[in-house]
């Protein structure tokens, strides 16, 4: 019986001189690659198929452009309402890798692009696996990031390739390894360039090399006899990151590798747990939020931006820059002090020295940055976007030069926090075709970016910056012009009640520990020394028309503006806040510093800020970091 007779909608095979069964996967009707249920019983059925007649070797890769393996269908998991369905969604994916990882001949996965979830626990299954050496490339096992945990194998099989210690990292985490860092830490054999990819995978799966594990020191820590060592030290990270228990999937993950040995079927009490337990539901809904911002950014039929140019080249210009060069564009960065764009190239150099190996790339990342303080890159642009400080009439002054020498179809933006495109765009031969951009400090960590409209803006024109905003990997959320768009209108009052609250008496410590046990990633009045005392006194003003707290007054009329000062509501060393021991917080101290956030965002919901509830939970938990366990601030009651 051929392969094609199988009738197979998911597989396509190929067999070459040297009996290698070249096994390709590729979804239909999709553009990347599931393991549905669907996906997985063809598997079986080319496994049967392989049984009956046996290869030389197997090599499992992609039909994809976009990457080898997404993970599992999320859909289908959304289902599980039951622990008899969950069980089964389990052990369906644990016997199949089980029959693939048994199987006499060699087998390999070749990866190129994300291999992720599901897809790590097929190329684990494997007895080797080849990493193509390209940016997107990346390998993880995200599904504590859902709320649940890895099933069909990971929790067995990654820690005896690349030991307990970094596979406890990425299991409790989600976090990614790069190709590079992948081939190191033995999770690949071999980090190969593409052209030399499908010649390395024949060679290599018929080479009868011995299997990669742990070597050195992580083959001693992950000695059985060291377990319950490594198992109290990642108990106490859990319980400082999250003491309140309100991520219930990584105690889960420890509890099955160390007492299941990986198999989350030995323990059905925690999969009932997982499966029915609010925050999988709601980092579910997260997910979907995230995957909605992300289709914002998909190019549609505009020409793609490869070339930026930024005016202002302080902190957030200069890092808008440095990032945009990072993700592969050519960008000019322009102002009239040499000696800004002289720190803010500094800094982009610091950046790709932290981003990227080897040195060289990092350096070829660096020469994309180019200083223009002439502005002769701005003719060139497919995309000129002004971040000067929030001065009306600067602004608009910039503007009357720039637009005369924008190309045909190039985009005009701001990176405006609070000024509106109507006044921005009053003098504007096309104010149509002015959109904000809006980043978040710090640009390299904060994921959001509003995407925004007036009620004259081209619709084409919101759809090209969204587009640019994904094609830089973040996530843009379209919002309409209005005082503080979605997310600094909500953070204003947040910051102002927390204000109160100091002022009241309450340290700083006591309200930053509260808000970080209910699960926000900082305190609000880290926050503020963050973002700066003067820029929060303005915000405040602008958003909420209250007087500045007293506690703000005096600090800034010492000119203590926070961290960039050194001295705020904490003094600062080393870019770090220097705390007191927080005192016992008051009873619903947590609830009241939220219910301004929560009432402010269902007034720019009301105000049509953005299209939908789900898209306002989205940009306050991606905008500010909001607890995502909880689902967003739209999914709390009013009590």
């Amino acid at each position: 019986m051929s392969f094609e007779s199988l009738g197979l909608r998911h597989f396509r095979c190929a067999v070459d001189p040297q009996g290698i069964a070249w096994l390709t996967i590729d979804c239909a009707g999709s553009s990347v690659n599931r393991l549905s249920g669907e996906v997985l019983a063809e598997l079986g059925r080319a496994l049967d198929h392989f049984q009956s007649a046996p290869p030389a070797a197997l090599v499992i890769r992609s039909g994809k452009a976009a990457g080898f393996v997404a993970g599992a269908d999320i859909d289908e998991f959304s289902q599980l309402n039951d622990a008899a369905t969950a069980r089964a969604f389990i052990e369906r994916g644990w016997t199949v890798f089980n029959r693939l990882a048994a199987v006499p001949w060699p087998t390999l996965a070749l990866i190129q692009g994300h291999c992720m979830g599901g897809g790590l626990e097929l190329a684990l299954a494997c007895r080797y696996r080849i990493v193509v050496d390209q940016p997107d490339t990346r390998l993880s096992l995200p599904e504590v990031m859902l709320g649940i945990f890895p099933g069909w194998g990971g929790m067995l099989r990654l820690p005896r390739r690349v030991g307990a210690p970094l596979a406890l990292d990425m299991m409790l985490t989600g976090r990614a390894l790069d190709a590079r860092r992948a081939a190191a830490a033995g999770l690949a054999d071999l980090c190969v360039p593409p052209r030399l990819a499908e010649q390395s995978a024949a060679r290599h799966v018929l080479s009868s090399q011995p299997v990669r594990g742990p070597k050195g020191k992580d083959a001693w820590l992950s000695h059985p006899m060291l377990r319950p060592l490594l198992l109290r030290q990642a108990r106490k990270t859990l319980e400082k990151r999250d003491p309140q228990g309100h991520y219930p999937a990584p105690r889960a993950i420890l509890e099955i590798w160390a007492h299941h040995a990986g198999d989350a079927l030995d323990a059905p009490g925690l999969i009932d747990a997982i499966i029915h337990s609010d925050t999988a539901r709601n980092l579910l809904r997260v997910f979907r939020m995230q995957e909605r911002l992300k289709s914002f950014g998909k190019a549609g039929d505009q020409a793609p931006v490869r070339h930026v140019h930024v005016v202002g080249a302080g902190v957030m210009g200069g890092d808008i820059a440095a990032w945009c060069a990072l993700k592969g564009l050519t960008v000019t960065l322009q102002d009239t002090d040499r000696a800004r764009i002289a720190q803010a190239i500094g800094r982009a150099h610091a950046l790709y020295a932290r981003k990227i190996r080897p040195a060289r790339e990092a350096r070829l990342t660096a020469d994309r940055l180019i200083p223009d303080p002439d502005g002769q890159g701005i003719a060139r642009a497919d995309l000129v976007i002004e971040a000067i400080s929030e001065n009306l009439d600067a602004k608009r002054g910039l503007y009357a030069g720039i637009e005369p020498r924008l190309k045909d179809g190039a985009l005009l933006a701001t990176n405006t926090s609070s000024l509106s495109l109507q006044d921005l765009g009053r003098d504007l031969a096309h104010p149509e075709r002015l959109v904000g951009i809006h980043f978040f400090n710090p640009v390299a960590k904060m994921p959001l970016v509003e995407v925004v409209a007036a009620d004259g803006t081209d619709p084409r024109a919101q759809s090209a910056a969204c587009a640019f905003v994904g094609r830089i990997g973040k996530l843009p959320l379209p919002v309409k012009s209005v005082p503080g768009f979605l997310v600094n209108a909500v953070l204003a009052p947040y910051m102002l009640e927390a204000m109160r609250c100091v002022d009241e008496g309450l340290r700083p410590e006591t309200i930053d520990a509260a808000m970080k046990a209910y699960g926000m990633p900082m305190g609000p009045i880290e926050l503020i020394d963050t973002v700066g005392l003067d820029i929060a006194r303005d915000a405040g003003a602008q958003l909420t028309g209250a007087e500045p707290p007293a506690c703000l007054a005096r600090h800034l009329a010492r000119n203590e503006l926070g961290r960039k000062s050194g001295q705020g509501f904490y003094r600062w060393r080393e870019g770090k806040p220097v705390r007191a021991e927080a005192g016992t917080a008051p009873a619903g101290l947590a609830r009241r510093l939220l219910q301004p956030l929560i009432d402010a965002t269902r007034r720019q919901l009301a105000a049509g800020v953005v299209a939908d509830a789900e898209l306002a939970n989205a940009g306050v938990i991606f905008g500010t970091g909001y607890a995502p366990y909880t689902g967003g601030p739209m999914t709390l009651d009013d009590d």
